[in-house]
């Protein structure tokens, strides 16, 4: 079965000198490829022109022979990783430049031939690996940078600390702004440095459970931390398990929730209050004014002397007394509840 040539119009830089040597990998080239753009350059000088040109296109591949008329070796290198723009580097070398050629990739050429191994082969595999490396390469850092970008510039604090120490790996703006510690600081920083100490047994049962739990999803939890100045917040945690340099990490998102969790108890104490109210008025009350009909009852009656009438009266007056500091009570915790009540009314 015959082989099908590649169709895409590659544009393959080659920088060689010798047009023997030139030629061979232009016909190595065409074996596999139908309709490349293939630009010849025979010194550092007319490539340089070639690559920083305005109206050059770039090119998807460059062929560079380690010895040209007017630069070679490693200076070649360092002016070709300067204006290539990213571009895939391969070096076609002799026998001699081996070892030289393995040192190369250090600095920053993507990969090496051989000239007396050279076949059509090899150059289509070195031309397809090395593309397909640099495209891989931009997604991997278009993916950090967009991870880059989610992560510093999220309005909310986030951190990534170690799975196994703890300390933290990398912070974002929003959280050294809303604890007070400086990037540095957090970096000799491990999570219990930001909890109060009394908290820290809660701190590492939820460490234990953590360990215990393989599922590598979004877990919540609400904690008490400690900034810079003192001030202790309340905050609901959102965590994932992720990779981070090559550690098994924790990325962390912490919102703070103090305002919200005060406002509940809040509601609470007042729902507790009015509780009390409703109570007093449908039990505390009713007890000195059943007391008070009873005694008016006595009084009305035709055969109560003047005596009982006056010892009634002093049952009565006692009964007021009672009823009048239940109403205080009643009063002083309505007055408690009604700043509540209009700042609810206010805010809807």
């Amino acid at each position: 079965m015959p082989f099908l040539k590649d169709i895409k119009p590659y544009r393959i830089l080659v920088v060689e000198d010798n047009p023997g040597d030139f030629t061979l990998v232009e016909d190595y080239i065409l074996e596999y490829l139908t309709s490349p753009e293939i630009v010849n350059s025979r010194d550092f000088n007319q490539t340089k022109e070639l690559l920083t040109s305005k109206d050059s296109n770039s090119f998807d591949i460059i062929f560079l022979d380690l010895s040209l008329p007017d630069k070679d070796g490693a200076d070649l290198i360092r002016e070709m990783l300067l204006i290539c723009g990213g571009c895939p580097i391969v070096v076609l070398t002799g026998f001699s430049d081996v070892n030289f050629s393995v040192k190369s990739l250090a600095m920053g050429i993507t990969d090496y031939l051989l000239k007396d191994d050279l076949n059509p082969m090899s150059i289509y595999k070195s031309i397809i690996y090395n593309i397909e490396r640099k495209k891989t390469l931009l997604d991997m850092q278009e993916s950090e940078k967009r991870y880059s970008d989610l992560f510093h510039l999220n309005p909310e604090p986030m951190w990534v600390f170690d799975a196994e120490t703890f300390r933290f790996l990398d912070v974002n703006n929003a959280a050294i702004e809303s604890y007070g510690y400086s990037f540095d600081e957090f970096m000799s920083m491990t999570l219990k440095d930001i909890r109060p100490a009394e908290d820290l047994p809660t701190l590492n049962m939820a460490i234990e459970l953590g360990k215990n739990n393989h599922n590598n999803g979004w877990l919540m939890n609400k904690f008490r931390h400690l900034k810079k100045n003192g001030e202790i917040i309340i905050v609901e945690i959102n965590s994932n398990a992720i990779r981070f340099k090559g550690r098994e990490a924790k990325l962390i998102l912490a919102h703070n929730v103090t305002d919200r969790v005060n406002y509940i108890k809040a509601i609470e104490e007042q729902n507790q209050k009015l509780s009390e109210i409703s109570w007093m008025q449908s039990h505390v009350v009713r007890a000195p004014i059943a007391r008070l009909m009873g005694l008016i009852d006595l009084i009305k009656h035709p055969n109560s002397t003047e005596e009982l009438k006056e010892e009634l009266l002093g049952y009565i007056l006692i009964s007021a007394h009672e009823l009048d500091q239940i109403v205080r009570d009643i009063t002083s915790k309505a007055e408690e509840i009604g700043p509540y009540l209009n700042s609810l009314r206010d805010e809807s």
